[in-house]
């Protein structure tokens, strides 16, 4: 005789059995990847402050809110990301190397593409700076050059996401 499967044993496959799996009347469930993710990035945003001071012997709490900079907290999310979906759910996983491509991508794109954007908006600013006040373009607002992050700065928001990851999947 075949077994029927009722949907409180559907709802179960999903979970994974241990100290963290989700209860049934948590309003959000746990999501490891997730909340390192944010965790990391929020924690890059906010070690921008400290870095900019030791840098430029200034404060500057707008820093939290801008791209570029010590360290990348692009990276750091991708990285606390893929690294906790690796230890949630194995390295041989489709998740993981979705994770990995992802992440390689981005760090390629933040110290590549959008760090020669940010060189090139310095450039760009300088000459309308040199030009005389009757041109059109001399009263245009500066763009943007603080895009991307230098290799240094993607290999630090990389590390500290990955520390997070680790941290945060508790004893094991």
């Amino acid at each position: 005789m075949d077994k029927v499967m009722t949907l409180s044993d559907a709802a179960g496959l999903g979970r994974r059995a241990g100290p963290r799996s989700p209860s049934s009347s948590s309003i959000l469930p746990y999501n490891l990847p997730l909340l390192a993710a944010l965790l990391a990035c929020a924690l890059a945003q906010f070690l921008k402050i400290f870095t900019t001071w030791y840098k430029e012997k200034r404060w500057d709490t707008k820093r939290m809110l801008d791209s570029g900079g010590m360290p990348s907290s692009h990276s750091a999310a991708v990285s606390a990301l893929a690294v906790a979906i690796g230890l949630q759910e194995g390295t041989g996983s489709s998740a993981f190397a979705i994770a990995v491509v992802l992440s390689c991508i981005v760090m390629y794109d933040a110290s590549g593409v959008r760090l020669h954007a940010g060189r090139q908006a310095e450039l760009l600013n300088q000459i309308v700076c040199e030009l005389p006040p009757e041109h059109p373009l001399s009263s245009c607002r500066p763009l943007r050059d603080s895009l991307g992050h230098t290799p240094l700065q993607v290999f630090v928001g990389s590390i500290l996401g990955c520390i997070i990851a680790f941290l945060m999947r508790g004893p094991h």
